[in-house]
């Protein structure tokens, strides 16, 4: 009792009473500075969602990155503030801060030294995510390999090939980048004709192939345009290359260019349009007529041993 009488009697009440009011004071500051900070971040979200409606892009992937940015813009704010506001109310009750001020800068810069490569992947994913490069859904090739993308982190962007493999690469290790899927995608093709066919006819069927299924209830609704046949592209071998593309919805490239084959398949079959087989012809030229004539020579010699 006596150590608490003593204890109670060396405690300054005015001063401790001032310190808490001010203390008080600050946290009702950062309260409603927390509360202006919300309402600012729900308004620039409001008017980033709308920016992407007039661009028309899918509004459900695009708001995904609008509140990944906002939720990473509101914690890193929080973070600030409320050490900030720590810090303060540590120094208004008598604790000298310089000290702590001083650790945390070592600290800090130790762990920069050890995190430079995790502080570059964060800032990676951060523009990544902010210019909006690539999307959970999306077929990216991402250093060479190509797979569905099911995570895009601050840190690392997860990739899932045809074979089913999970491949992970830390954001700031990429050095290329290539989005199948974004906005729109498409699917190039080339076509084998036999050299007898008529091309001009060959590319008519192809555009009526095209136009039937733009109006199939199936695949019409997967195409953004009609197909585009550009024209004889190559002189191969054995056959006539005729080069053409689909523009789709994204990730629908390949359910539509398969069809669009089968189709296409069925077509020339029933026009009678050879798709024709790697062949060889053999031709004589003129240095060949020596044994031509010795060739027919021969027979009469044939003829006579056979007799």
């Amino acid at each position: 009792m006596d150590l608490i009488a003593k204890f109670t009697a060396e405690v300054n009440w005015e001063t401790l009473m001032f310190s808490t009011l001010r203390v008080l004071f600050i946290l009702l500051a950062a309260w409603i500075g927390l509360k202006i900070v919300r309402r600012v971040l729900r308004k620039m979200e409001q008017h980033l969602l709308l920016l992407a409606e007039k661009d028309q892009v899918s509004p459900n992937e695009q708001r995904k990155r609008v509140e990944t940015l906002i939720r990473l813009v509101r914690q890193a704010i929080f973070i600030v503030v409320w050490v900030m506001v720590g810090l303060v109310i540590l120094r208004e009750f008598g604790v000298d801060i310089a000290p702590i001020l001083a650790s945390a800068g070592i600290v800090g810069l130790a762990v920069g030294f050890g995190a430079q490569n995790l502080v570059r992947d964060v800032i990676s994913g951060f523009f990544m995510i902010l210019e909006n490069q690539v999307r959970v859904g999306d077929v990216a090739v991402v250093n060479g390999t190509g797979g569905l993308v099911e995570k895009v982190n601050f840190r690392t962007i997860v990739l899932r090939d045809l074979s089913g493999t999970v491949h992970v690469f830390p954001n700031g290790t990429i050095n290329t980048m290539a989005n199948l899927t974004s906005e729109w995608s498409a699917y190039v093709f080339d076509i084998g004709v036999a050299y007898k066919e008529d091309v001009d006819q060959v590319m008519e069927l192809m555009r009526q192939v095209g136009k039937e299924m733009r109006e199939d209830e199936t695949f019409g609704p997967m195409m953004v345009d009609d197909v585009e046949v550009f024209g004889v592209d190559n002189f191969a071998d054995s056959a006539v290359t005729i080069k053409g593309r689909l523009r789709t919805k994204p990730i629908k490239q390949w359910d539509v260019g398969r069809e669009y084959r089968r189709r296409l398949k069925y077509r020339f079959d029933a026009e009678g349009i050879e798709i024709p087989f790697p062949h060889r012809s053999i031709y004589f030229g003129e240095a060949s007529k020596p044994f031509a004539a010795q060739m027919l020579k021969s027979e009469p010699t044939a003829k006579a041993v056979s007799n």
